[in-house]
């Protein structure tokens, strides 16, 4: 097997070191991660300049190769040329907090994993729930033991598919219950936060996330919350279906 292992925290982040130490083993692992912190880029890609690689130096990053731009980029990068063979699996993160509800739409986390999924390599993207790296190699025994369950369960060479994991920060995180979830849903984020620069210009910091709002049972937001390790089936599809026949009809005489 040979797994692509990418991230949105660069690859200097303890999560990426962490989750490749974990995937020792299972197979043939190429690393290819961002050079910079890209969280919240989303599935962006790199269109407006040429893009670099470069392989990292340190004992910890030996053999990872790094690319000047997001998450995405290093997937499809790789998918496209990069490398010589395909990758039967791609893996995201471990990433420094957690992608649940809304927030997968902004994840450069769970984009790099899209990314894969989109070329027909199926993927799996692992967020910790808090921030600060709080047992973090715990974190990274859960995702090898939830991939190898998968891969049990899920052989490769079929369908795709697309998988959004959030483990909570603690001691026995390898041995917490895993269940599958849905995306929950966050209320607005908070109001931008308006600074002054050194030149009395005004500047502005996004603001926090919103809440959990739609957080009850079978939400990602309550399986982590209960101690659980959430996993969420994800598709690319933003079709709503539901709603398409009121529309046809609303716009019949168009």
């Amino acid at each position: 097997m040979r797994i692509l292992i990418a991230n949105d925290d660069g690859y200097l982040a303890p999560g990426l070191a962490a989750l490749v130490r974990a995937c020792d083993g299972l197979g043939h692992i190429d690393v290819i991660a961002p050079e910079q912190n890209a969280s919240g880029t989303s599935n962006a890609l790199t269109l407006n300049r040429p893009l670099s690689i470069f392989e990292a130096r340190g004992e910890h990053v030996k053999g990872f190769r790094v690319v000047n731009g997001t998450p995405s980029d290093c997937v499809h990068v790789a998918l496209t040329g990069l490398l010589a063979q395909r990758p039967d699996l791609v893996l995201s993160g471990i990433n420094n907090g957690a992608n649940m509800g809304d927030d997968t739409l902004y994840s450069g986390t769970v984009a790099a994993a899209m990314e894969g999924y989109l070329f027909g390599v199926p993927a799996i993207a692992f967020s910790q729930a808090e921030k600060g790296w709080g047992h973090l190699e715990a974190a990274a025994a859960a995702a090898r033991a939830v991939v190898e369950q998968v891969l049990a369960q899920a052989p490769l060479g079929g369908l795709p598919w697309l998988l959004n994991v959030n483990i909570p920060n603690r001691e026995d995180a390898a041995s917490l219950p895993r269940v599958v979830t849905r995306l929950g849903r966050r209320h607005a984020s908070e109001p931008v936060i308006v600074q002054t620069n050194p030149r009395g210009e005004p500047i502005y910091w996004i603001g926090p996330a919103g809440d959990a709002r739609e957080c009850g049972e079978g939400t990602d937001f309550h399986a982590v919350a209960q101690g659980r390790i959430s996993i969420t089936p994800l598709q690319v599809d933003l079709t709503d279906h539901a709603s398409s026949a009121a529309w046809a009809a609303r716009l019949a005489g168009a």
